[in-house]
């Protein structure tokens, strides 16, 4: 009986051994298959992490970035109201460039009427030029396409030169009447205090005497050297020297 006894033995524990390896088996692909879901959960856990985190990068990228917009408005918002101040100001300004322009135009014509008259009362120096500078301006004031501004400009203008005559030594040439003949002549002109002309051959000197309006011959022989060294010295032609001119007295004060 003992061999029988045996052999059921070894069956028996030949059938547990493979209901064993069965389960393990079982077991085994259970576990693997609890991995792989597991695996498969944790990439899902990653990507709903991963996608949470760039969420909240997202967010406060655009956090940030409404924050600077609505610093931006905030200094938008300054600067139009500044611009609306400036504008009023405009407004202001170009109202009161219109009443100025009024006014300014007949002080404008004032003024060169008053300049007319002043060349036409002083001695003639650089007489041509004189007329000719303000019948230019005149026709500037006629012209519509002219402000007012530069009208201004150049009355100014006409002034300052008319300024400048009294202040300094000049020759030119011109052809004047002398004796009641049309002579060319070199002028000499020391500011406004003496305008005096010599021939072209030296031998007729001469002064301008405003209250006669006209030319008066000098003694050549005390004039004439000085005469033809001024107008050397206004041209640059000799050095700086004292000159024996022919001046009139002031007249007394009334």
């Amino acid at each position: 009986m003992k061999p029988h006894r045996t052999l059921a033995l070894t069956l028996i524990g030949t059938l547990a051994l493979q209901v064993n390896a069965a389960s393990l088996d079982d077991i085994q692909g259970e576990g693997i298959q609890k991995l792989s879901e597991a695996q498969a959960s944790q990439l899902r856990i990653d990507k709903v992490v991963e996608s949470a985190q760039q969420r909240l990068i997202k967010y406060r990228a655009l956090l940030k970035q409404a924050e600077g917009l609505k610093a931006y408005n905030e200094q938008l918002s300054t600067q139009v109201t500044s611009q609306n101040n400036l504008l009023d100001r405009f407004e202001q300004s170009i109202s009161q460039v219109a009443l100025i322009e009024r006014q300014m135009a007949p002080l404008v014509e004032k003024m060169v009427n008053a300049l007319e008259d002043f060349v036409e009362i002083d001695i003639p120096l650089h007489i041509r030029e004189r007329r000719e500078r303000i019948q230019f301006i005149k026709e500037s004031l006629a012209a519509p396409d002219i402000n007012v501004a530069e009208k201004f400009r150049q009355v100014v203008e006409a002034y300052q030169i008319e300024n400048e005559y009294g202040r300094k030594i000049s020759s030119y040439q011109d052809i004047v009447e002398l004796d009641g003949e049309q002579r060319e002549v070199d002028v000499l002109q020391v500011g406004r205090i003496a305008l005096l002309c010599q021939t072209k051959d030296t031998k007729i000197t001469a002064r301008w005497d405003n209250d006669a309006n006209q030319w008066r011959t000098l003694d050549n022989a005390t004039y004439r050297n000085a005469i033809r060294n001024g107008v050397k010295m206004a041209k640059k032609q000799a050095s700086i020297n004292i000159l024996t001119l022919p001046i009139s007295a002031p007249d007394p004060a009334q």
